[in-house]
Parts: C-alpha cells; sequence; structure tokens
C-alpha cells in the first residue's frame, strides 16, 4: 500500500526536525570543545536561565561581569592581569555555548508540541521524544554543576562533571539519531548475531571512549607525554607509575598518564573491532548497507585515530583537537546507525509510522 501524501510530509518534516536538532548538538559540543580549550568555561560565574540570554549590553555591565570574574581562582591563579577586552574574548566563548544550548531547547520542544497538537506523533515516538526532552533540561542542569566546580576552590572544572556533561550530550545526539533510523526507509538484511554483537560492542565502546577523551581533556593529559606510539618511555607504563595513587581505582579518572594510557588501549580495540566488524560484514553478504556501514565506520575510526596521534605529538593545537573532535561526533553517528540497522529484526524492516490513522483520515 502506497503511503498517503499527509504521512509523506508530515513524516519527512519530523526528519528534517530531528536532523537539524542533531546538526544543532554537534555544533554545540564542538563550541563547547573550543569553549574548554580557550580556557573560557568559567568566564560566566552565574547561572541565569532566562535573564542570561542577554550579554553585557554597556561598560557597567561588562565591568560587573569581569569583577564577578576577578573573584574565582581561575583569574587569580591563571589570568591575574587579564584585560577587559580579554576576558569578553572568553566571555563570548561560553555566552554562544550557552545561547545556543537555549536555542536548541526552543528549537526542539516549539516543533514537538505542535506535531503533538497536529497528532502526527505515535504513542511509542512521543515517549521516546518527551525522555530526549528530559534529557535536554537535564543536561542544562549538569552543565551549570559542572562550571560551579570550578568556582571556588579550583582553577578548573571538575573532570568527572565535564566528562559527565560532555557524554550526556552525546547519549542525547545518539538518541536522536537513533530515532531518526528508526523512521528512515531499510534495505533488506540477513541476520547475522556475531555481527550484531559487535556492532553494539563498538558502540559502548565509542562512549567510553567519549568518556576517556573528556577526561583527557579535563587533566590536559594531552599536554603531556607527548611520544607516539610509546608513552612514558615504554609501549606499556611500569604498573608503579600507572597505579602510584591510592586507592588504586582512582588513577583510572585522576592519573595523568593513565587516563592517557587508557584512552589509547580503547582507540586500539574499537579500530582493531571494527576492522573485524567490516571483514564480516564483506564476507556474510549482509547486505549492502550493513557492508557499507562497517567499511565507514572502520574508516573513520581509522581517521580518527590518525587524528588523535597528531592532535598529541603537536601538543593539542585548537584546530587539530576540534577536527579530532568532530570525527569523533562522525564515528558516533555511523556506530549508532550500524547498530540499530542490525538490532532492527526481519519483521521490522518497514520504517516505523509517524502518523496516527486519525491524523491520516483527517
Amino acid at each position: 500500500m502506497t503511503t498517503p501524501p499527509i504521512q509523506k510530509s508530515q513524516t519527512r518534516a519530523v526528519r528534517w526536525w530531528l536532523i537539524s536538532i542533531a546538526a544543532l548538538i554537534a555544533i554545540m559540543v564542538l563550541v563547547g570543545g573550543a569553549t574548554r580549550l580557550s580556557e573560557s568555561g568559567l568566564s560566566i560565574v552565574e547561572w541565569r536561565p532566562v535573564t542570561g540570554v542577554l550579554p553585557p549590553l554597556n561598560q557597567q555591565q561588562w565591568t560587573q561581569a569581569f569583577e564577578a570574574y576577578q573573584k574565582i581562582p581561575q583569574y587569580r591563579e591563571l589570568n591575574a592581569g587579564m584585560t577587559l577586552t580579554e576576558f569578553k574574548t572568553i566571555f563570548w566563548w561560553e555566552w554562544s555555548h550557552r545561547l545556543l544550548g537555549r536555542v536548541i531547547g526552543i528549537l526542539y520542544l516549539l516543533p514537538f508540541l505542535w506535531f503533538m497538537w497536529r497528532g502526527v506523533l505515535t504513542a511509542d515516538l512521543r515517549r521516546r521524544l518527551w525522555v530526549i526532552f528530559g534529557l535536554g533540561a537535564l543536561q542544562g542542569a549538569v552543565g551549570w554543576w559542572m562550571v560551579a566546580s570550578g568556582l571556588s576552590e579550583r582553577v578548573e572544572v571538575s573532570q568527572y562533571r565535564l566528562a559527565t556533561h560532555l557524554v550526556l550530550a552525546l547519549l542525547i545526539f545518539a538518541a536522536i539519531v537513533w530515532t531518526l533510523r528508526r523512521l528512515s526507509e531499510r534495505s533488506p538484511l540477513i541476520p547475522h548475531v556475531r555481527m550484531k554483537i559487535t556492532s553494539a560492542i563498538l558502540l559502548v565502546l565509542t562512549f567510553v571512549q567519549l568518556y576517556l577523551g573528556a577526561l583527557v581533556a579535563g587533566l590536559r593529559a594531552g599536554k603531556v607525554y607527548n611520544t607516539w606510539p610509546d608513552i612514558d618511555g615504554a609501549l606499556i607504563p611500569s604498573a608503579a607509575r600507572l597505579f602510584f595513587e591510592t586507592p588504586w581505582w582512582r588513577n583510572l579518572f585522576d592519573n595523568t598518564l593513565t587516563v592517557q594510557f587508557e584512552h589509547r588501549m580503547i582507540a586500539y580495540a574499537l579500530f582493531l573491532i571494527a576492522v573485524v566488524h567490516a571483514l564480516d560484514a564483506v564476507r556474510s553478504r549482509a547486505g549492502a548497507a550493513v557492508v557499507k556501514g562497517a567499511l565507514w565506520l572502520a574508516a573513520v575510526i581509522a581517521l580518527q585515530a590518525v587524528l588523535g596521534i597528531l592532535t598529541l605529538l603537536y601538543q593539542v593545537p585548537i584546530g587539530l583537537a576540534l577536527a579530532h573532535q568532530a570525527v569523533a561526533i562522525a564515528v558516533l553517528t555511523i556506530a549508532v546507525f550500524q547498530a540499530e540497522r542490525l538490532a532492527v529484526r526481519p519483521s521490522e524492516q518497514e520504517p516505523q509510522s509517524l502518523v496516527l490513522p486519525a491524523a491520516r483520515a483527517g
């Protein structure tokens, strides 16, 4: 049966809405990365979800914002003597990051409410989209929780909170991408248990790697041990150097050598599993889309590894660091596509409907 014209047009509208939100989240993650790399994240010391949308509008307001920044440890210990002009540079990065978050929230909620009012969305899709909206609201609170960690005793935000903030943003992004895949046309699929398992492992490891990458950024671990393939003078550092803090598990999150070593090891594991997954796809003839997805995933993970090595060797220049982060988003996108594609049972190979029967009849 052909899809009625109203269903096709409304389905297309929902897809483009979700694509736009995903693209904006990707941009926001990159702006957040630039904010972190330029040490701008603590330039705004208040959380004002509504009134904070307006930046300082006159000299007095700029002076007040600068004076508030001068009261925190980062200014006193790292930026003492900073001029107002220099402060404005870091302020605009953080303000842009926060503004983009507000814009994403509005552009998500208003079309969502409109689609519900029109009776377009199925109950399952509504529930999924409400969960995503709830995660987005939580993300705003987590962002301030992260910033607050650097306002009193530290000169930077907690790497734990930074990693939580980034991973939550990318979890929201992945949920939207997964939802988009569920609404897409599907090619015939031959079930393959091992490929399904490896695609799931690749997706989980990608999130682990993103978390570790945020720890590396939070600890500035990319600015030390700037050699490859060796690290601290060896391929595998000594246990005494990797686990000198007590209790031992703190080294996994606080020790710059251990965190960077973990990040490297997960990168190698991702690449090897991606290659195995791609070889399985080619040999099993699981379908053109699956083979193409597997090959793209292996290729982009390889590119990401090269960018990571260059970023390390050149001690984290902002251009290379942002390219590394952008390709990480690409890896996550393809990993979600591939895992969702292989998670679908043969009986589910038709795209999920968006339009309720009542909406079609109208």
